[in-house]
């Protein structure tokens, strides 16, 4: 009767034949002494000690359960009528190898029988005497037999005699090197060195010319033996192990003495109780008695069994241990469960073995079994340990597995078997950070004390159906250049709304969340048609979504584009920096431009800090090769209205213009990042462009900082241009863009009249008012009160000014922000009068607060400047990696300050190698897994360690952007009840319980309800844990550093220590060549995952 199973599997898999065999051998006549059991202590845990009681439970035997003091929590010693403490004071494993201690306690509590279970004690021969020399029935076989069985040469030598094909093997145990030479020089390679007293297989090892390989694993299949045991006066239930070639010969391997752990299989395809049977022939019954008779067993359908360990795949199989957080079984027809301590709140040790349930499926044939077996596993959530389902899935959808025959280099044969999916686990995760919020406060840093609003915006209501045809329709239709021709033939005067973009990264500091976004989407779509586009993307967003909010800027794009389908997007796209602050190879900035276009981004807003035209010319190149609208943005510096400022003058601007026009650009922008257009100055520059390029359409950006934006605005309109920027009202003003309800009101009725309706801009400024609420802590109200028109002579950014003005207040230089903004304007200077956008504001901004924290005037920083140690982006930009700024760098200080550092002559990035993105994918692969998108391939390559920590955070943590702010920013009160939408169709109810006291790891247990079940989550106390000591753990992300001894030189791949777990020893290997520099452990310590164990400098 052939049975399969798929078990814990290390890394290999044996396709066996098992004989699961029972003999009354010494007692098979009916007048044989029947002595009735009344009760039985299984000397085991686990999962077979509660098997055993279960049986005993049915046949009304009263049960005695044995625990050692790491078990005091374990499910078998609740399973039994009686349970009692054995070994105290030993080791783990060796309690439940006291022989004394469990005699002892079998005699005092009148035990009857000891069933051994499986492992431990079960195969030695000295424990059965025991029990036999107390008076005690031993469950199994006699003492005799169980000595020679478990010496694997005696039981070979007795199979051989029985004439049992046998692998060929030595005939005793070997004791040196030139036995096991000749051995091999006779039989060939591969061979296998095996413990002759067995070892559980730990003790195995494969050669293969001189390769030494731990491949082993455990299938499970029946079939009668050759012979019967009558030879070895074989008495109650065992299992005959045999090999079995292509040609179906059977060659034996040994006898276990015992219950199989794969019992279960040969129990549901012959509707034989196997323990109930076991328990009966030690009474004294015969196997007739029982109706246990080879010509009446039947082999009805088929079995699998999977053990489900708490072990990782991707790591060899490496044992996890902790607490489980969420266990949720795969019940249903055709489903066995046999489980050890599997339940929530378990923990998890390292001590013992790693199995918490077997799960056994059985149906008709092989392919009924595998697809409820699979069924019952996609059930199970077991949350807080990692377990070896994916693997087990991967098995069971296996072809050959289903339909061809699995042979010992199944595995081998098959590494798509570790090509594991991994489980999203996104309700725990997010009860994590609520409870991480709960106790240690926002994860995001926290600028002022203001806590988020309570209130939530109401969000306006939108009608059914389709949006409106908007411009990205006639942009899909007409392409680039027919989009720019529609927009120039437009009458009146089209707006691009920042409140999405700029407008928040003025006010808010960058902090405004997808969730929020996405909420009043719909409405804008259904309601604003008519904007020319939304900025909603690029710039400081991109990183900051990572950094601080822990979203996906990707995400975030096709999210946004899916609700507003008819608008366009547009993006602000650094020219040769994309969307950072560094300088990139052409490759990355061409392949990032593509990928967003092909994630829906449709406008890309082009500049560069110092205007340096080749830097924007590569910019314009990625995004027209990508297929986007092309919009060059001159920034703007400066006042074309005076006279005496002429380095920037008109005639600088309408250059400018020509070469980008000549370029190719659909349309031409100014970029006013710091609002220093007046209205007369717009007037010029304005009406310049627009006598100079009549067929493009031209595109205006400002800041209101000054609170001249819409007057200037207003002038742009009249003097030609055909967008101008603006924000809704309740995000509009002070160092953002100015009032859509302003202009809209404004241009009412005129010529250049937006098209918009007023009161769908109230009710768009309403929902914004309430949800900048939500982001109190960030709001620059909290230190600026106003505008100021000073910025016509410091011409800080919009977005930099809030910033600058922040910073000063938290350092409690408020009252000398007027002393920060002349040193601002100072430095300005010392750089050369500098176009000032990042990066080149934040460079000046540098040097600034240089000046101010050492106290420097301009004067006094010329003239020592080649003393001083400046700010390192001060320097790069003077060494040439910005660009070259219009009219040169400022000399001498330039000289000064460089001395005889490298200089970049021309555009910085175009001597770059291009990047390997293939190369980089594979990292990224092996670093976070298999799920990595090109998407994320461009985050590492634009921010590397950005990205890093934010898959990390995302690992630990989960989507979060499913979270409503306040409850991501101040986590949820005691008792307050709400709602998670993971994806639609997907709410997850949760109410926040409690919070429990510290415990001594310095951890609090936050309780919450999910989904009407109970969860509870362990949050460590960062600011307890300051108080306490750990063990120090291992930094993922520094390569020396060896996780969880000896000065002297280590090679990579060289054997570091030796870690035993569940039965389990791993090696640990050196990942890169170099000395030992610290040793963290001692022989025989404890460690918990990820514990440091030792540091290895290169």
């Amino acid at each position: 009767m052939l049975q399969f199973a798929v078990v814990r599997g290390g890394l290999g898999l044996l396709a066996v034949r098992r004989a699961c065999l029972f003999s009354r051998s010494s007692h098979s006549a009916p007048q044989a002494q029947y002595r009735p059991i009344k009760k039985v202590m299984v000397a085991n845990r686990g999962e077979i000690a509660i098997r055993v009681f279960r049986a005993c439970t049915e046949l009304g035997i009263r049960t005695v359960a044995v625990y050692s003091e790491q078990d005091t929590g374990q499910m078998h010693r609740q399973k039994a009528d009686e349970a009692y403490l054995i070994g105290k004071g030993l080791p783990p494993v060796a309690a439940y190898l006291d022989i004394a201690d469990i005699i002892k306690v079998a005699k005092d509590n009148k035990v009857d029988a000891i069933h051994p279970g499986y492992g431990f004690l079960s195969e030695r021969a000295d424990f059965a005497q025991a029990c036999a020399d107390a008076g005690v029935m031993f469950v199994g076989p006699s003492p005799e037999t169980v000595r020679k069985m478990g010496d694997k040469v005696e039981a070979r030598s007795l199979a051989i005699s029985a004439g049992v094909p046998v692998v060929p093997g030595t005939d005793a145990p070997i004791a040196s090197l030139q036995e096991a030479q000749a051995f091999a020089q006779t039989y060939g390679f591969p061979i296998i060195f095996k413990a002759a007293y067995g070892g559980g297989g730990r003790g195995m090892r494969v050669v293969r010319e001189y390769e030494v390989r731990a491949v082993f694993g455990k299938c499970d299949g029946t079939a009668p033996p050759p012979a019967g045991p009558q030879g070895v006066g074989y008495e109650n239930a065992g299992t005959v192990e045999f090999l079995v070639d292509k040609h179906g010969k059977h060659y034996f391997i040994e006898v276990n003495s015992r219950l199989q752990v794969e019992h279960t299989v040969t129990e549901e395809i012959t509707d034989v109780d196997l323990v109930h049977a076991q328990l009966r022939i030690c009474e004294g019954r015969s196997l007739p008695e029982l109706g246990l008779k080879q010509d009446k067993i039947r082999v009805n359908g088929c079995a699998i069994q999977c053990r489900v360990t708490t072990e990782d795949p991707s790591r060899g199989f490496q044992p996890d241990t902790g607490r489980i957080e969420v266990f949720r079984s795969g019940e249903g027809m055709g489903i066995r469960l046999d489980s050890a301590s599997a339940f929530q709140g378990a923990v998890i040790s390292p001590h013992y073995d790693s199995l918490l349930v077997k799960v056994i499926a059985s149906g008709k044939d092989l392919h009924t079994a595998s697809s409820k077996m699979s069924r019952a596993l996609a059930e199970f959530r077991v949350r807080g340990v990692k377990t070896n389902i994916p693997f087990l899935q991967n098995v069971l959808s296996n072809n050959q597995f289903l339909h061809s025959t699995v042979d010992t280099q199944f595995i081998d044969e098959n590494p798509e078997l570790f090509n594991l999916k991994p489980t999203q686990n996104r309700a725990q995760k997010l009860l994590h950070y609520l409870g991480h919020v709960m106790v240690n406060g926002p994860t995001t840093p926290i600028p002022v004390k203001a806590k988020p609003s309570s209130i939530d915006p109401a969000v306006p209501s939108v009608t059914m159906g389709d949006p409106p045809v908007g411009f990205r329709d006639v942009l899909l239709r007409r392409g680039p250049e027919g989009f720019a021709k529609a927009v120039r033939a437009h009458q009146g005067l089209l707006l691009m709304d920042t409140t999405f973009r700029d407008a928040h990264q003025s006010l808010l500091a960058t902090r405004v969340r997808t969730h929020d976004l996405k909420i009043i989407s719909p409405f804008v779509s259904h309601n604003f048609s008519n904007l020319f586009s939304l900025e909603n993307w690029g710039g400081a967003t991109f990183d900051v979504a990572m950094r601080f909010l822990s979203e996906c800027p990707w995400k975030r794009l096709q999210e946004l584009r899916a609700l507003i389908p008819n608008v366009p997007f547009q993006m602000l796209l650094r020219g040769a920096n994309a969307v950072g602050y560094t300088n990139y190879p052409d490759n990355a900035v061409f392949k990032f431009c593509e990928v967003a276009k092909e994630n829906g981004m449709d406008i890309f807003r082009v500049f560069d800090s110092l205007n340096y035209l080749p830097n924007m010319l590569l910019g314009m190149e990625a995004a027209g090769a990508a297929g986007g609208v092309v919009e060059a943005a001159i920034s703007y510096t400066g006042d074309v209205s005076d006279p005496m400022r002429q380095k920037y003058s008109l005639d600088y601007y309408v250059k400018l213009a020509d070469e980008l026009v000549k370029a190719g650009t659909h349309i031409l922008s100014v970029k006013d990042m710091a609002g220093l257009l007046k209205p007369e100055a717009s007037k010029l520059l304005i009406g310049a462009l627009r006598d100079r390029f009549p067929d493009v359409p031209i595109h205006v950006h400002t800041h209101d900082t000054a609170g001249a934006g819409v007057a200037a605005m207003l002038a742009c309109a009249e003097a030609g241009a055909d967008v101008v920027d603006v924000a809704v009202d309740s995000m509009a003003g002070m160092t953002s863009q100015p009032s859509m309800g302003a202009m809209v009101a404004c241009t009412k009725g005129t010529k250049y009249d937006t098209g918009i309706a007023l009161e769908k801009v109230f009710d768009y400024s309403e929902y914004w008012e309430v949800t900048r609420g939500l982001y109190a802590p960030f709001d620059c109200t909290a230190t600026m009160k106003s505008g100021n028109a000073d910025v016509y002579e410091n011409e800080i950014p919009g977005g930099q000014y809030t910033n600058l003005h922040f910073q000063a207040h938290s350092m409690g230089l408020g009252n000398k922000f007027k002393e920060v903004k002349k040193a601002y304007t100072e430095a300005n200077k010392l750089l050369g009068d500098l176009i000032k956008v990042t990066p080149s504001s934040k460079i000046v901004g540098d040097l600034a607060q240089f000046m101010v924290q050492n106290n420097l005037t301009r004067a006094e920083v010329e003239e020592r400047a080649d003393e001083l140690s400046f700010p390192l982006s001060v320097v790069e930009f003077l060494q040439g990696y910005v660009g070259i700024p219009h009219g040169g760098f400022p000399e001498p200080f330039r000289s000064k300050v460089l001395k005889s550092l490298p200089r970049i002559e021309g555009r910085p990035g175009a001597s770059l190698p291009p990047m390997d993105f293939k190369a980089l994918e594979e990292g990224l692969r092996a670093a976070h897994g298999d799920d990595i998108t090109p998407e994320d391939v461009m985050s590492a390559a634009m921010y590397p360690k950005v990205f890093q920590e934010f898959k990390e955070f995302t690992a630990n943590f989960g989507p979060v952007d499913c979270l409503s702010t306040r409850l991501f920013l101040d986590g949820p009160k005691i008792a307050e009840e709400f709602e998670v939408e993971l994806e639609r169709g997907k709410i997850l109810h949760i109410k926040a319980l409690a919070l429990g006291d510290l415990n001594k790891a310095g951890q609090r247990e936050v309780f919450f309800e999910l989904n009407g079940q109970l969860r509870s989550v362990l949050v460590k106390d960062t600011v307890a844990m300051k108080e306490m000591k750990f063990h120090p753990k291992a930094q993922k992300s520094v390569k020396g550093q060896v996780g969880a001894p000896m000065p002297g030189k280590v090679e990579k791949g060289q054997p570091l220590c030796v870690l035993s777990a569940m039965k389990m020893e791993t090696v640990v290997n050196s990942p890169l060549s170099g000395t030992v520099k610290a040793i963290h452990v001692e022989a025989d310590a404890s460690l918990e995952g990820d514990d440091l164990i030792l540091e290895i400098e290169e």
